[in-house]
Order: C-alpha cells, then sequence, then structure tokens
C-alpha cells in the first residue's frame, strides 16, 4: 500500500498527535526490494506484503454482529487477509429462531474452506455474564446482571479475547458491508497506520471515500454519512476551541471501521452503544491532552491518531431513519458530556438535538436533554490469567474453527 506521508498537518494536544487525512495512491504496491527504505520519495510511503502480513500476524479483526444477512457476514470474513485471527462477538437473537446457531454453522462451514482462524462468542451468554461477575468487571454489565446490549459492549469483550491470545493490535470492521474488496482495504489501511506509528499508543481511523446511494434510478457518491457529517462538525469545534485555532481536521468521528493497539486499548475507557467511536477521541483527548488538571497520564508515550481515506466506497446495510437517529444522538451527547467541551459547544449541540426531536416525532422518547452515556472502565484492571481460565473452563462459550494454532 502507498499513501502520502508525511501527513500533511498534524495537531497537537498535549501528549495527542492528531494527523490530517490521508490519500492512499496504491491500494498494493509491489514487492519493494529494500524495506528499510520505504519513503520512496518526499511525499509517499509504501508497504509491501511483507510489511503488511507481519503486523496482521499480531492483529485480531473483532466483527461486532447482530442478526446480520448470512450472506453479508460471509462476504465481510473473505475480505479479511488470512494471517488474522477473526473474532465475532454477537448479540443476535436466540429466539425464538435461534440467528447465532445459524451464524456458527455458516462459520464453521466457511472456515473449513477459508482456513481462516475464527472465534465466536455470544456476548449474552450467562457464563461470559459471570466471568465478569467473578473478574469484578461489573461496568459492562446491566442492572439484571447480563452483558448490556450495545456495540461497545461487543467491541470491549474482543479486545479481551484478543488480549488473551496476544495479539498487539485490534481492529473492528462493521458486519454489514456489501463490498468484501473495501473489507481488505480496510485491514491493509490498519496494518499501514501501524507501521506508519513512531509510538505504541496509536489509533487508525478510516474515512470512506463516499457512501453509494441510489436515488431516482441512480447511483450517486455522498462524501458523508448523516451522522458522520454533524458529529466531526462537533469534534472540530472542540479541537478549535482548546487549540485557539479553527481546524477541520477531525474526518473520522463515527469511523466504525477503526483499530487501536493493544497498549492504547487496554487504558481507555469506552462508552456504551453507538457513541463508541467518537468518545474514544473524546478519551483520548481527557486522558492525554494535559486539558484537565486532574487527569493523570497513562503511559510515557505520545498517542498518534492516523486519518486514512479509502479508494473503495462504503456501501452497507441501510438501518432506517430511526437507526441513523439514535446514533446521531447518542454521537452528539458523548461530546456534550465531556469535561472538555465548553459552554458554546454544549449549546450548540442541545439546540441540534431539539431540532432532531422536532424531526423524529415517533422516537421523541428517545431524545432528551438529561441523557448520559454509559462508561466501561479500561479492561487494564481485569487480570487476564484469570480471564483465560474462567473462559476454558467454560468450554460451550467460546468457540474455535480452526484453532490449532490459537
Amino acid at each position: 500500500m502507498r499513501l502520502d506521508f508525511p501527513p500533511k498537518h498534524t495537531e497537537i494536544i498535549g501528549a495527542v498527535k492528531i494527523h490530517s487525512l490521508q490519500k492512499i495512491y496504491e491500494i498494493d504496491s509491489g514487492n519493494i526490494a529494500n524495506s528499510k527504505n520505504q519513503q520512496i520519495n518526499n511525499s509517499t510511503i509504501a508497504f509491501d506484503h511483507k510489511d503488511l502480513s507481519k503486523i496482521c500476524t499480531d492483529m485480531a479483526i473483532i466483527i461486532p454482529v447482530k442478526n446480520e444477512k448470512l450472506s453479508l457476514l460471509e462476504g465481510v470474513l473473505s475480505g479479511i487477509p488470512n494471517e488474522c485471527l477473526i473474532i465475532i462477538v454477537s448479540n443476535s437473537q436466540r429466539t425464538p429462531v435461534d440467528r447465532y446457531a445459524m451464524e456458527v454453522e455458516m462459520v464453521k462451514q466457511f472456515s473449513q474452506f477459508s482456513n481462516k482462524r475464527i472465534s465466536i462468542i455470544h456476548q449474552r451468554d450467562p457464563n461470559l455474564s459471570r466471568i465478569f461477575h467473578k473478574i469484578n468487571y461489573t461496568s459492562i454489565l446491566d442492572q439484571h446482571s447480563q452483558v448490556r446490549r450495545g456495540k461497545a459492549e461487543g467491541m470491549v469483550i474482543g479486545i479481551l479475547l484478543s488480549k488473551m491470545q496476544g495479539k498487539k493490535y485490534v481492529g473492528f470492521i462493521d458486519s454489514d458491508n456489501y463490498f468484501p474488496g473495501a473489507v481488505n482495504e480496510y485491514v491493509k489501511i490498519f496494518a499501514s497506520g501501524f507501521a506508519m506509528s513512531k509510538s505504541p499508543l496509536s489509533n487508525i481511523r478510516v474515512c470512506w471515500r463516499s457512501k453509494p446511494k441510489i436515488a431516482n434510478n441512480k447511483i450517486y457518491f455522498p462524501r458523508w454519512g448523516r451522522v458522520s457529517e454533524h458529529s466531526n462538525k462537533y469534534l472540530n469545534d472542540l479541537i478549535s476551541y482548546i487549540t485557539g485555532y479553527e481546524t477541520d481536521i477531525i474526518a473520522t468521528g463515527n469511523a466504525g471501521e477503526h483499530a487501536i493497539s493493544m497498549s492504547l486499548a487496554e487504558n481507555m475507557e469506552f462508552a456504551s452503544g453507538y457513541s463508541v467511536e467518537p468518545y474514544e477521541l473524546i478519551n483520548i483527548l481527557e486522558k492525554f491532552g494535559g486539558i484537565i488538571k486532574d487527569s493523570t497520564r497513562v503511559h510515557k508515550d505520545n498517542v498518534e491518531i492516523f486519518q486514512i481515506e479509502t479508494r473503495n466506497p462504503h456501501f452497507h446495510e441501510n438501518k432506517g431513519d430511526e437507526h441513523v437517529a439514535s446514533m446521531l444522538q447518542e454521537s452528539l451527547t458523548v461530546i456534550n458530556n465531556s469535561k472538555i467541551c465548553n459552554t458554546d459547544i454544549t449549546r450548540d449541540i442541545k439546540n441540534h438535538l431539539l431540532v432532531l426531536q422536532q424531526k423524529t416525532n415517533p422516537i421523541s422518547s428517545k431524545f432528551n436533554g438529561s441523557t448520559t452515556n454509559h462508561l466501561m472502565e479500561p479492561i487494564k484492571t481485569i487480570p487476564i490469567d484469570k480471564f483465560n481460565e474462567l473462559v476454558i473452563d467454560s468450554p460451550k462459550l467460546l468457540q474455535h474453527f480452526n484453532a490449532s494454532e490459537l
């Protein structure tokens, strides 16, 4: 893969470096004779298959799933490089039709032909809830002492299973992508970002080149999704307030496809539900930005945030207006609730949510000024050896396919 390098601009906030959007010039840059001299000229950097494959071997790709079409999920699996460990965390229904059992059967059949290493788990399994109780990680549990329903909860479970397997990096890919080729590009972007990073604390975020829509029997390619446009705006307003200079550097506020080094992931808090992606940026700024007086650095290194634009478009399942409205409300609320958000931005966000409420009368009960985001504690508090032992002692909890190398 060949990208422009170095990034054209970098915002530095305390120990956080946010790099501007980088462009891909080649998805596959061929073999590079001298891998130590990857930067061919002053404007690009290239990584060959050997470079990316080495990082993929140390990476787990986590796929949160909820009642997805099996053909879509299989397509996503087919796009992930064979070197990666795949972890599917399902929140699909068990009754009246057991969709999770269908997912397990599909994965079993697919792995026989692909020889991919795949693990699959259901996040609402009572055995998993009991494990979290035993290790005293209760922030992931609901009032009924079960694992909370939500994408972020599935991501945290995936991170723990990745750490259990000794992986250095974790990448997240949504299960509703229609283009397996785009999935393959995402993983190469993750690996390229980690290869560029000079810090063990890194966050690689994907910016889709476009999200195709069909209208009047024609395909058009809008630049931003309906949620990203607004969350990017308020995140940029926040950074502009912090630095004193207007910026538009954030282009990946709701990047469902993103990756985090394990050294960073285990020190982060995660916001429940669909606020997880923008809160990752907020949490990094709160912990490492030097903005909050009583915050403490959890690591001596800087955090590097890379944003990379795809060449493939992002075409995914249409979940409807209610889903989009819920995502937007959760995303804006998590920015609004941050300790580093100033009163002007808070006012603008609350006004935005009021307008949103008026436009979504059928679901207006979901939108109110008192909404808060549930946070999960950093997983560094969990004794991973004990977690590993408890998972192994629950043989029906986590299912492995082609697991001889695990």
